[in-house]
């Protein structure tokens, strides 16, 4: 039997289970370009770190004043986002690792992103995390996106785990909120290092400010087992 007991883990896709955030400001920068927006930045992409694509692509629409409906914009950059993802999405070694560790201990596990589901199941096919994440939830599946909880609550429905016996790993600001919110512990792999100070993370049971390069799979493992003995 695992030494984790009961314990459910689940992963944020973007940001912290791969380096896909590149991408995603690339497909962001194309399809803005596309509608006469010619200087998305990618300071100007981190503030979307963490959010849905589809209550991104509606902020891009009030922010910039385009008339071109949501459906349109999210359409797009879905579509645009997905020739990227299918041929160069990339796992963090690191967090491969854990994940592998975790499989291999019985830990019933998930993905929870605001990604589309089309998107999700393109990255965990060509990283072959497929093999181990077979439940993965997307924002476009419940009534609310991150910062609400809704996403974590309906991947932890389909593991049939309590809340409070899931941990979640987030990258970014409103994953940690949603988390908490769900009643969740938090294990925070801050994606932009000026974040790391958020308020959203104070909440997080780990918070790593160094990001994916202070991560470790033995040292998330060692503190899942303390949370799991502390309660």
């Amino acid at each position: 039997m695992s030494t984790l007991g009961g314990i459910s883990v689940i992963f944020d896709l973007d940001g912290t289970l791969v380096d896909s955030e590149p991408n995603y400001y690339e497909a962001g920068r194309q399809t803005l370009a596309e509608y006469g927006v010619p200087d998305f930045t990618w300071a100007d992409h981190e503030g979307y770190v963490g959010i849905s694509t589809q209550e991104t692509v509606a902020d891009w629409k009030r922010r910039y004043g385009l008339s071109t409906p949501v459906e349109e914009l999210l359409a797009v950059k879905n579509r645009r986002y997905l020739e990227l993802a299918r041929t160069s999405a990339r796992a963090y070694p690191r967090m491969r690792e854990f994940v592998e560790l975790l499989a291999r201990e019985g830990v019933p596990l998930a993905v929870a992103s605001g990604s589309s589901p089309a998107a999700i199941e393109a990255i965990l096919s060509r990283t072959g995390l497929d093999t181990h994440l077979r439940t993965a939830v997307s924002a476009d599946e419940v009534a609310r996106g991150k910062p609400a909880p809704d996403v974590f609550l309906e991947a932890a429905r389909r593991l049939g785990a309590d809340p409070e016996n899931c941990v979640v790993l987030e990258d970014a600001a409103p994953g940690a909120a949603a988390a908490h919110a769900a009643g969740m512990r938090c294990i925070a792999v801050p994606y932009v290092a000026a974040q790391a100070d958020a308020p959203e993370f104070a909440t997080a049971g780990l918070l790593l400010r160094g990001g994916q390069g202070e991560f470790t799979a033995r040292a998330a493992y060692d503190w899942l087992v303390r949370a799991v003995r502390t309660g």
